[in-house]
């Protein structure tokens, strides 16, 4: 009988929040690489919450997942057979793989070696997409200026803790995170370094907190949650301020009639404000010192992260959907093969 791999596919589209049942698990025979490919055993894939956005039926900024169709992910794994001359068997490499226990590969696209002596599952964490997405919305989406105060939504998640670490290595005068616990809070202060962190969640005035923590205003807003809080930020910005769209978790699950407006665009006249969203693909180019760079930060202790691993293929729609209840607390990674 021929080897079997597995994977997950959409198995009906979203309405609203997403639910595990509209997943499930199909198999499929293990595919043979042919020449110039090679096949890689997955062994972390992680869950995004961009993903949401492509699987209602509609295209968004990517094409829509066509029903019954392998998700669409990121992955870290080994090489087992390789009929390709620059990628050898037992190699560790990052890449777009999926929600997977293996896939074939060309070496095109976003696809790269580990190096050594850092946890695999790092490299689809702070070393993969998210730490990627931090590091060029900053430093090229938003423009980052040494002195700039900065506001971070979202802080506890993979991006934006990754943000507003690296605006602080970076000179920032100040940086200011919001997030939905008091154990993310505490640890954004204590451990990530954040200057102040404000828990949405039981703030009687959200508004007034903002103002309270960063009373100069704000130079640079990096969000992760979409149009609401862009529309709750605007009047506090300063002069030349800029804003980095980076995501939009709060309504990736609405319908687009459904997505609250901004509506206070006068700030961009009178305060000059830049607003700019962010692809990361876009800014390959900064990818390979990126990854040197931060990789150097979290072996030196000077990057801090924190990692949530669910085990098993299985257990895949559950980790994506945890996301869009804020249980999340870091990069969610789940375990699908040995390292």
């Amino acid at each position: 009988m021929a080897e079997m791999m597995r994977h997950v596919v959409l198995a009906r589209y979203c309405e609203g929040l997403p639910v595990p049942e509209d997943f499930r698990v199909e198999e499929a025979p293990l595919p043979i690489p042919e020449d110039g490919q090679f096949r890689v055993r997955h062994v972390f894939n992680s869950v995004d919450p961009g993903t949401r956005s492509r699987l209602s039926g509609s295209d968004t900024y990517s094409a829509a997942q066509k029903i019954g169709a392998p998700m669409d992910g990121f992955s870290v794994g080994v090489i087992e057979e390789s009929k390709h001359a620059d990628w050898k068997e037992g190699q560790q490499v990052f890449f777009a793989g999926g929600w997977r226990s293996h896939s074939i590969q060309n070496g095109k696209g976003f696809i790269g070696p580990v190096y050594p002596g850092l946890p695999l599952s790092y490299w689809i964490g702070v070393l993969g997409v998210p730490g990627l997405t931090a590091w060029c919305g900053l430093k090229e989406t938003a423009q980052f200026r040494e002195d700039d105060a900065v506001l971070v939504t979202s802080a506890a998640g993979p991006v934006g803790a990754t943000a507003g670490q690296l605006a602080k290595a970076w000179g920032a005068s100040k940086v200011v995170g919001i997030a939905g616990s008091d154990q993310k809070c505490a640890w954004l202060k204590n451990e990530a370094g954040f200057d102040a962190v404000i828990n949405y969640k039981t703030v009687d005035d959200l508004d007034a907190a903002i103002s309270e923590a960063m009373p100069d205003g704000i130079d640079l807003l990096y969000d992760n949650v979409g149009n609401a809080m862009i529309e709750r930020v605007l009047p506090k910005m300063k002069l030349n301020g800029r804003i980095c769209v980076a995501g939009q978790v709060a309504d990736y699950s609405l319908a687009l009639e459904d997505r609250p407006g901004i509506r206070t665009t006068t700030p961009f006249i009178t305060h000059q404000i830049m607003m700019r969203g962010l692809v990361v693909f876009y800014h390959a180019k900064l990818f390979p010192e990126a990854l040197q760079t931060m990789a150097g930060m979290i072996a030196k202790g000077e990057l801090k992260l924190k990692e949530e691993r669910f085990e098993g293929l299985e257990a895949m729609p559950e980790a994506f959907c945890g996301l869009f209840r804020g249980e999340n607390f870091g990069r969610r990674v789940v375990k699908v093969g040995e390292e």
